[in-house]
């Protein structure tokens, strides 16, 4: 039996990835936060689930869980790694706080790299392993090739997530281990359920509060309409086990001529549709 770890499995993204790898007969190693949704899981996927308990940014905790799995591993390596953890921490650049803004990075960015280093040797690295190199999947975001208000501490996060993927897929092909991007667009999870009641009233006083309540209003209506999280595990396992992978799938619902063509816009034009959408107007 193959074996894959995916970090961030609680719901969502990593619910779907870890549903779908079982449902094709691997073992899945996934990581939660908290010894309650560990219990849940386990209970839910049978056997073939083993639970990590750790946060991404504990260097500490994320080297215990790996050397939990390399004893389970009995001296073979890991068949993939899939960094899926993250968080976001919306609003506009010039009111959020720095430490907001710092967060999102530990959790997004750091602590991919975190969980990378530690696995790292159970795909490959460690030559003294039996087995094919392993594959490392990153999950980015469509935010990790467009900008979009209020959001700009995750998109920073996932455009240098792909920065890093980049660099770490050049550098480990001396081992022989491969590192894919998946971008998801919408995907319809409960986190469209909280974003709905997220407070604005921090930025009540700003300029920005009455753009903030449209951009709410439309994610979560547009949220609810993307892909299951299912569907990205179907591209993860696609990722995981074709012959000859891409290094980076789009996974983004919606018309293809559609997004294709919004694709083509330039820039400037993209900003009047938002500026028009959002009611931004210069002051003045």
């Amino acid at each position: 039996m193959q074996s894959v770890v995916v970090t961030g499995v609680s719901t969502g993204i990593g619910w779907g990835i870890t549903k779908v790898l079982l449902q094709k007969g691997f073992r899945v190693f996934g990581s939660v936060r908290k010894q309650q949704d560990a219990e849940r899981l386990a209970k839910e996927f049978g056997e073939a689930f083993i639970p990590l308990i750790f946060d991404v940014t504990d260097e500490a905790g994320v080297q215990a869980a790996a050397q939990k799995v390399r004893a389970q591993m009995s001296g073979e390596t890991l068949f993939g790694l899939v960094n899926n953890a993250g968080v976001a921490f919306p609003a506009p650049l010039m009111h959020q706080p720095i430490a907001d803004f710092r967060k999102q990075m530990e959790v997004n960015l750091i602590g991919q790299l975190i969980v990378t280093q530690a696995f790292v040797p159970l795909l490959g690295s460690d030559r003294s392993l039996r087995g094919n190199p392993g594959r490392i999947i990153n999950i980015s975001s469509n935010g990790g090739k467009n900008g979009a208000p209020f959001l700009g501490a995750y998109v920073a996060s996932k455009h240098a997530l792909e920065g890093l993927s980049e660099s770490l897929r050049r550098e480990l092909m001396l081992y022989g281990i491969d590192v894919i991007i998946i971008g998801p667009g919408a995907v319809a999870t409960p986190i469209w359920g909280k974003a709905e009641v997220v407070d604005l009233s921090d930025y009540e006083k700003t300029d920005y509060v009455e753009s903030a309540s449209r951009l709410q209003k439309f994610m979560v209506a547009d949220g609810r309409k993307g892909y299951p999280p299912e569907k990205i595990g179907e591209v993860t396992l696609h990722a995981l086990t074709t012959a000859k992978p891409h290094v980076r799938y789009a996974v983004v619902p919606g018309n293809p001529l559609r997004n294709f063509i919004q694709g083509l816009l330039p820039k400037r034009t993209i900003d009047g549709i938002i500026a028009k959408n959002l009611g931004f107007r210069k002051k003045g």
